[in-house]
């Protein structure tokens, strides 16, 4: 951030930054994200986790492209500078 004495204003995002930024906004919107772990150490023996995440995005059925789009230009103001990579 940049501050004055006047207010702060947020540092800028470069264009790469903000297609990164929305693309992860965009995978989201294609379906349930999570992972699964499990180990074995030995001081505490077996572990596990289970992650599940579901966007908003997603349980509206919106189009990941359009998600991608939208949030490029709410957060530059212009149209993506690429295309989304979904991989």
């Amino acid at each position: 951030m940049v501050c004055a004495f006047a207010g702060c204003t947020p540092a800028p995002v470069s264009p790469e930054r903000v297609a990164e930024i929305c693309e992860d906004r965009a995978r989201a919107a294609q379906g349930p994200t999570g992972g699964v772990t499990i180990g074995t150490n030995s001081r505490t023996g077996g572990f596990g986790s289970v992650e599940i995440g579901v966007s908003s995005d997603f349980i509206s059925g919106r189009d990941p492209i359009e998600v991608y789009a939208t949030c490029v230009f709410e957060r530059t103001g212009t149209t993506p500078i690429r295309p989304p990579d979904l991989r």
